[in-house]
């Protein structure tokens, strides 16, 4: 176990335990589950819950953020889950599907994959500052580093496709090394019909064209069946399709084979199978499919490229939030392989600067000393293209700065696109590898054919341009009062908010000032506006009518959303998540409707106190930025009527 250990806990508890879990992937920053049943997915006690920063769900994925330092947490939550087998799956639609699929599939390699382009775009930054050239060593070695990733990409799908589909990895690594074999690549064999022509005197050609069309040339046949000259490098929908076929394959004869030969008969016989079929059919099916579907997003681009780039800058950030960006990857590793560049995200690449510099106006701005400090962490995750922690922790709670944000993305990404437009000398503004995020990403825009840095001089004007809109708009148009407002990430309202709403006092007590809890989560506010309670009798009430949204299992702490939309927190104690459920009991369950003043909780006073315990009840409103004023009472004392909290819309 890591020192993530009770975070894992936390959160598989709050996904519905292990039982509920059918997959767990994760990326750069967050923790992707397919949950069995989303509604046991305890929302509200996740983004209250220290080291994670929000909750989301797309794609068919329960998504928990958690930070750069997902893949410690992940393995702790794996620790904690055991090996998570295949159950049942939620049902989906066409598209969510889809995106659960090349998520799976692509998400545990993409960040060896980005660290590959930076590797090939820093060779091609240093070739044309003339540190080497293409035939030293230095270059041979670091090209072979960086490219190999690419250059046998099949073999990588195919182990990470099985192991998404249920198929022995091995099969799946097979299936991926014989669709890079030399000899059944389209060069290979124009090659080879050249050298055999050149020998016997007499032009080279193909032995004919399946159906008679053009780019449906074969030069050898499989028992008189035409196999389609295709190059297979860097490829990945025939591979993701052809193991998906594997996959039922080896459930069949699995169940149909004697024990005996199963073991190595399974094996052959799906290969055999898949691998063919993937040959013969499935593998030219999908190039044509693939040169069209380049020629059309090229065409789609060509049609008004500043427009195309300037919407892809805008919309990134809400892509990202939805995970609905993973959905580009086939088509940009689809223009990779059959134009050698792709051009879709050059609007997106100035959006991580843009944000960056939106925090920047918005530190200066904020009088919080502590808020301020964190903003920089933030900064300068952007900065490396890491935009999670900015979104989720700072400019999405306050809207308005995540709105500046895409729109200075979109002017960034427009100009990058102008620019690239103007300097590029054969018209081509795009990017060369899957290159790293951030500034890491500034050298795959160096066309390694031509040594041309036209990209790299365009990118950086776009990225200054978005910068500059960034700060700009933040900083005098950002209203003061909202700059006041240092709520964290949980505070995210969930539940749309109708109308004002009071809280009655949901514990008897002494009121005291949010500032005064001996917690400085709380007495900083960063889980929303509120007060704390030192109770006097051990009773908590439900302190307006609504739906308990989330009961901690140790009963210390429980969220409750009202009719017309307050999300609340009432947590009983500091730390005594600790004790474990002792000293308290029951009397609602999760989901249940309450009306005011029924009885929810009850706690011994004396004995949590006996433990060494503080008794403070923190009583905090959770979706603060979704009303105007949260306003606590002056009254000194607690009742059972007593209106502790009024929240404006």
């Amino acid at each position: 176990m890591g020192k993530y250990n009770e975070l894992a806990k936390t959160i598989v508890d709050n996904v519905g335990g292990v039982e509920n879990i059918s997959g767990l992937t994760h990326c750069i920053t967050r923790l992707r589950f397919v949950l069995k049943d989303e509604s046991k997915g305890n929302d509200a006690v996740l983004k209250a819950t220290d080291g994670v920063v929000t909750v989301l769900k797309a794609g068919g994925q329960y998504q928990v953020v958690i930070g750069n330092h997902v893949p410690q947490v992940f393995e702790d939550v794996v620790a904690v889950t055991g090996v998570i087998e295949d159950g049942e799956k939620p049902k989906l639609n066409a598209f969510d599907a889809f995106i659960q699929i090349i998520s799976g599939i692509m998400l545990p390699f993409l960040g060896v994959m980005c660290a590959a382009g930076m590797i090939k775009g820093f060779n091609a930054l240093f070739i044309f500052l003339k540190w080497y050239t293409e035939t030293d060593g230095a270059y041979i070695i670091f090209n072979a580093i960086g490219d190999s990733i690419f250059r046998f990409l099949p073999v990588i799908v195919g182990f990470t496709a099985a192991k998404k589909f249920g198929v022995n990895q091995f099969v799946g690594l097979a299936i991926g090394l014989a669709f890079v074999y030399p000899t059944i690549q389209k060069d290979t064999m124009v090659a080879d019909a050249a050298t055999a022509a050149a020998a016997a005197g007499v032009d080279p050609a193909p032995l004919g064209q399946l159906f008679g069309l053009e780019g449906l040339d074969y030069y050898f046949t499989f028992f008189g069946v035409p196999v389609v000259a295709t190059n297979y490098i860097s490829s990945l929908i025939p591979v993701i399709i052809v193991v998906a076929l594997a996959a039922p394959l080896e459930r069949f004869f699995k169940k149909v084979l004697p024990d005996l030969i199963k073991n190595f008969f399974t094996p052959f016989c799906v290969m055999l199978i898949s691998i063919t079929a993937g040959l013969l059919v499935i593998g030219p099916i999908i190039g044509i499919l693939s040169n069209w579907l380049a020629a059309g997003a090229d065409y789609l681009y060509a049609l008004q490229p500043v427009v195309f780039a300037f919407a892809v800058g805008g919309l990134w950030m809400v892509l990202v939030m939805f995970g609905l960006h993973m959905s580009l990857i086939p088509i940009v590793m689809v223009q990779f392989m059959t134009l050698g560049y792709s051009n879709l995200l050059n609007g997106m690449f100035t959006h991580s600067f843009a944000l960056m510099t939106v925090l920047f106006a918005l530190a200066l701005k904020i009088k919080d000393k502590k808020a301020r400090a964190e903003t920089f962490p933030a900064i300068l995750s952007s900065f490396f293209g890491i935009t999670e922690p900015a979104i989720y922790g700072f400019a999405l709670p306050r809207k308005t700065p995540f709105i500046f944000a895409c729109i200075s993305s979109a002017i960034g990404g427009a100009t990058f696109q102008i620019v690239g437009q103007i300097l590029s000398p054969d018209g081509i503004v795009a990017g060369y590898t899957m290159g790293g995020l951030g500034v890491f990403g500034f050298p795959s825009y160096i066309n390694p054919t031509t040594n041309d840095a036209s990209g790299v001089v365009a990118a950086f004007v776009g990225v200054v341009v978005g910068m500059v809109a960034g700060f700009v708009l933040t900083f005098f148009f950002y209203k003061e009062k909202d700059a006041e407002l240092v709520i964290d990430t949980t505070s995210i309202p969930v539940h749309p908010v109708t109308q004002d709403q009071v809280v009655i006092a949901p514990v008897e007590g002494k009121i005291i000032p949010l500032s005064e809890v001996k917690d400085q989560a709380f007495a900083e506010g960063l889980l929303g506006k509120g007060v704390a309670i030192e109770p006097t009798k051990g009773e908590v009430i439900a302190p307006f009518d609504g739906e308990i949204t989330s009961l901690f299992p140790t009963l210390h702490a429980l969220g409750i959303t009202s009719d017309s939309g307050l999300e609340l927190l009432i947590h009983i104690g500091l730390d005594t998540v600790k004790l474990d459920g002792k000293y308290f009991v029951g009397h609602v369950k999760q989901g249940a409707k309450v009306k005011a003043g029924e009885l929810l909780l009850t706690f011994d006073i004396d004995g949590i106190k006996s433990e060494g315990y503080n008794t403070q009840v923190p009583v905090i409103v959770t979706n603060t930025p979704a009303y105007t004023e949260v306003v606590p009472t002056k009254a000194i004392e607690a009742g059972r009527e007593t209106e502790l909290i009024t929240a404006l819309v």
